[in-house]
């Protein structure tokens, strides 16, 4: 994914003369290209992600669009202050991207484990929070983004994703994508797990459960409009992330049925437990030790379907 992203990056980039990236000493192998052809356009500022964020939104407030790019939480949790006082406070055109969210780099342990930046970051304001799920939303998110005026947080997968969707998309940021339809229960996805939701969809199917599934690739603005859709027509949700149970995905879903009176609609949450991930392992290794496997799902589309 991160491949993708940087290729359509440097696409983007030639047509649009206002794009800068701008790095905290990462990212070798896949940013060549873009400081080759744009030295002008390409600043790193070494290992000091804070700065790299102040850099970013000085460049912004000049009329650009500026993209800070690392690995897991180093873009955000290292420079939160900066993120908040400087990009959301001034509403400023900065990109923050994220490469490997959850758990992708499993063995490098948790100071490079991303479990906690949507809870974060959707808490900004001003700030849009994308996590696509294959190839084909990270092209288009990443179009979407360069597109928005305002800050967006953009949560890359690592390598190795695999499609989920089967044909065309139409991407727009806050609006869900239906992925499968379904009457008996309602899957909502974020981020390359959602494969694991799509097998699991497809094994209950066998068992006479129809499922759909839904892509929440924006999880800020939320679509609101596509929870209350599938609460009301299939009467149970399940939300599938990885990410720490807590203020992800699944509390944003909650919050919309709450707000929208569907409380009468059986609901439950799939995410990494409120704990530090401190094993060490692969990043399926860890979704499966951490019950995100697709067994896991499995069971609980069968349990809430009961």
């Amino acid at each position: 994914m991160r491949k993708i992203f940087n290729r359509t990056l440097v696409e983007c980039a030639e047509k649009d003369p206002r794009i800068h990236l701008v790095l905290a000493d990462i990212g070798y192998g896949e940013i060549e290209p873009f400081a080759r052809k744009f030295p002008e356009r390409y600043m790193n500022c070494g290992v000091m992600e804070q700065n790299m964020t102040g850099v970013a939104c000085g460049i912004a407030m000049e009329g650009n669009i500026a993209i800070t790019y690392s690995i897991a939480n180093f873009p955000t949790l290292r420079c939160l202050e900066q993120i908040r006082n400087d990009v959301c406070y001034h509403n400023a055109n900065v990109k923050i991207v994220i490469i490997g969210g959850g758990v992708s780099y499993g063995p490098l342990g948790i100071s490079h484990h991303s479990t906690e930046d949507i809870a974060i970051m959707r808490a900004l304001p001003n700030m849009v929070v994308v996590a696509p799920c294959d190839l084909q939303e990270a092209e288009a998110a990443t179009r979407a983004m360069l597109a928005y005026e305002g800050p967006v947080y953009y949560r890359c997968g690592y390598v190795g994703e695999k499609p989920i969707h089967k044909g065309p998309i139409q991407f727009e940021l806050g609006k869900a994508i239906t992925v499968e339809e379904g009457t008996d229960c309602t899957v909502i996805f974020s981020g390359p797990l959602g494969l694991e939701a799509q097998k699991a969809v497809s094994i209950v199917r066998e068992k006479g459960i129809s499922c759909r599934l839904i892509s929440m690739h924006t999880i800020k603005p939320i679509d609101r409009e596509a929870i209350v859709k599938a609460a009301r027509e299939t009467g149970r949700i399940l939300t599938v992330e990885e990410h720490n149970l807590s203020g992800g995905l699944g509390s944003a879903v909650a919050e919309v049925l709450a707000d929208e009176g569907c409380m009468n609609v059986k609901m439950k949450r799939m995410a990494l437990p409120d704990v530090f991930v401190h094993e060490v392992g692969s990043q399926q290794f860890l979704r499966e030790r951490y019950g995100l496997g697709m067994q896991d799902i499995v069971r609980e589309i069968e349990n809430i379907c009961k």
